[in-house]
């Protein structure tokens, strides 16, 4: 955990605005008192945004190779820092991308009340194109569509009637790259924001060529942007 800390507060200094003109044209940037104003949001179209996300995940693995199905949904954690890049003055029309650290697999029972867990950890950079209607001053909903790349830097297959434990991307397990499409809607008040967001794996995670294994995942991420 302290050095995916690390990494995250690297990644969020790169991420950060590093000038004062971007302090100045940030958003909420009130011209009449000079300084960020949370309660203030000029309307203005075409300036980029950085924040940063947290939350759970609830993911699940569902594979024709009954030894690597995990058909019941698994709990982690999901965090990162995203920016959105506007892509025309005129609309509030963003790309928005990023990168975080999320937690996915699944688990199934076995005999005996016992059970056997997924770890799937990947970074993952999504790529999505978002659109913020503006309920009022305050308030914005926030629909996106897209889509994910992920490469996997870790987690174990637990058997826990068998004791046994190995490496959830040896080579005859799963395969560490994963992608496939991203959905989901945000809504933010001021500089608060919140999303619930779902991913739907399309590449093939198995290395067996006749199997076919594909991550699916939902999440609740809460956050700011800046």
């Amino acid at each position: 955990m302290k050095r995916l800390a690390f990494i995250m507060t690297a990644l969020l200094l790169a991420l950060m605005p590093a000038s004062a003109q971007h302090y100045r044209d940030s958003r909420y940037y009130n011209k009449h008192t000079g300084r960020l104003d949370y309660g203030y949001n000029h309307h203005g179209y075409g300036v980029p945004y950085y924040g940063l996300r947290i939350g759970p995940s609830f993911s699940y693995v569902n594979s024709d190779d009954e030894r690597l199905d995990g058909g019941n949904w698994q709990t982690g954690l999901n965090v990162g820092v995203v920016a959105g890049i506007p892509l025309t003055d005129t609309a509030p029309l963003y790309l928005e991308t990023g990168l975080s650290y999320i937690e996915k697999g699944g688990k199934k029972d076995l005999a005996n009340g016992k059970k056997m867990t997924y770890d799937l950890n990947y970074l993952e950079i999504p790529a999505v194109i978002k659109y913020k209607y503006e309920v009022d001053d305050h308030f914005s909903l926030q629909p996106f569509m897209g889509g994910y790349f992920a490469v996997g830097v870790g987690g174990k297959i637990k058997n826990f009637a068998e004791r046994e434990a190995e490496s959830s991307f040896d080579s005859h397990n799963f395969r560490r790259l994963d992608g496939g499409l991203r959905i989901g809607c945000g809504i933010s008040y001021d500089m608060f924001y919140a999303d619930l967001t779902y991913d739907i794996g399309l590449a093939n995670i198995c290395h067996d060529t006749f199997d076919r294994s594909r991550n699916g995942a939902v999440m609740f991420n809460f956050g700011v942007n800046f």
